[in-house]
């Protein structure tokens, strides 16, 4: 039983150490997406963003975000992104749920320190989607972060319905239409439910072959 015991306890010692790792990755990149994004948005006294530097400014703010952890996560750092994933039967419930936790304490955080970091004038509502339509958000935790943090949730509601259901219609249209895998609906359960199974690796040795034969490997037949 002791062996067996320690197996499984390192098995969870590993496991937890992963997935750690990985919400620590979504919590960071989503942070850091959201403090250079949003602080890119913020009227500056000095020089007022452009439209063009806004949209650069993400772009290379997302750029930064998957940089530092689509090795550890994927580089999610959108709660749509991860639901896309999830409709898909590429991550489970569990994780997808614990990634978006991640993902909005993270973009909460980023939007704390720049709140913090930036004067009383320059900060006003933190960026928070009110400009021409929507904001142009379609990263449900860019808009939340300065929400919470400024306590103004006007119409927040379309910032979470409108990419959430693009991601939806977009996985489905991928991997049900476009690029349709061949995943069974029992396998689709498990990985949803996080049980999927181990597969089991079987290495196959290769035969050695001795460069001399004894007499006793030789039939002769007469």
């Amino acid at each position: 039983m002791e062996p067996l015991r320690s197996r499984i306890c390192m098995l969870v010692s590993r496991l937890w150490t992963v997935i750690s790792k990985a919400l620590f990755a979504e919590f960071l990149a989503t942070g850091l997406y959201v403090f250079f994004g949003v602080g890119s948005v913020l009227r500056w006294p000095s020089a007022l963003p452009s439209v063009l530097q806004i949209a650069i400014t993400f772009n290379l703010a997302t750029a930064t975000a998957v940089q530092v952890s689509w090795k550890t996560s994927g580089a999610h750092a959108n709660p749509a992104v991860t639901l896309a994933f999830l409709v898909g039967s590429y991550i489970s419930l569990p994780r997808a749920m614990a990634y978006v936790a991640a993902q909005l304490t993270g973009a909460t955080v980023g939007a704390a320190l720049l709140y913090g970091l930036t004067p009383g004038n320059v900060r006003g509502t933190l960026g928070i989607n009110v400009i021409y339509f929507t904001g142009c958000s379609m990263n449900p935790a860019r808009s939340f972060g300065p929400a919470v943090i400024v306590g103004k949730f006007t119409v927040h509601w379309i910032f979470w319905v409108g990419p959430l259901t693009g991601a939806v219609l977009a996985s489905l249209i991928y991997n049900f239409i476009l690029f349709p895998d061949t995943k069974t609906v029992a396998q689709r359960l498990a990985i949803l439910m996080g049980t999927t199974a181990e597969e089991k690796v079987v290495e196959v040795q290769p035969e050695k072959k001795d460069s001399q034969c004894n007499s006793e490997d030789i039939e002769v037949s007469v």
